[in-house]
């Protein structure tokens, strides 16, 4: 392996989502520039982001320690007595579930599934938290869950996911009397929830099918 710490760091930044190999090389080289203040303050919160942040075992969100209420491990999402529990939203990842926060449309619970199911592996739930989203499922059927709203992004990958979800889960929904809508086309073909206005959201929301 090289010992360059130029090469390993860009290395350890091209396993960040979208980025190619330029664009981590200029992020080390933007560390770099900076004082000793910055990259200290930037070693410390890397090092223990793993303490200051937990998982929800509902809804399998990120959330800061700092949110714990009570020492409740759940998020303050899950334990909002005032939220739907008619309602459960499947999103792709985090950043999914804080954009439609942000659209204030939307008042019921959340499940972030973890990814998308690629095309090449059909039959391979293993990369998304399929076993994890029926657990959950059968603890909100008893608290009254009416609808299940896949929202997924407008991609072929999305669109293949929200298929396999709704195949895996039509049974359990017909026995329970219990809805499955998908997200409208509020979203053009392409687009990631993450990346939509709030208008764009609330649409899709109100144009779910």
């Amino acid at each position: 392996m090289d010992s360059n710490p130029i090469v390993k760091l860009t290395e350890l930044f091209r396993h960040f989502p979208g980025l190619g190999p330029r664009q981590a090389r200029r992020f080390v080289y933007h560390l770099l520039a900076q004082d000793k203040s910055f990259q200290d303050q930037l070693v410390y919160n890397i090092s223990n982001l793993k303490k200051m942040v937990l998982q929800c075992p509902d809804c399998y969100r990120f959330f800061a320690v700092s949110e714990n209420h009570q020492n409740d491990i759940r998020c303050k999402i899950c334990t909002d007595k005032t939220r739907d529990a008619k309602q459960l939203m499947i999103v792709e990842k985090d950043v999914d579930m804080e954009a439609i926060q942000r659209a204030g449309s939307y008042s019921g619970h959340y499940f972030v599934l973890g990814g998308n199911l690629p095309l090449i592996e059909k039959k391979n739930s293993a990369v998304i938290r399929l076993a994890e989203l029926k657990n959950i499922l059968q603890s909100k059927i008893k608290n009254g869950l009416k609808e299940i709203i896949i929202a997924l992004s407008a991609s072929t990958e999305g669109d293949h996911t929200a298929d396999y979800l709704r195949h895996e889960l039509i049974s359990m929904a017909d026995t329970n009397n219990i809805k499955i809508t998908i997200l409208g086309r509020g979203l053009s073909t392409g687009s990631e929830i993450e990346y939509a206005d709030t208008e764009t959201i609330r649409n899709a929301l109100l144009n779910r099918h």
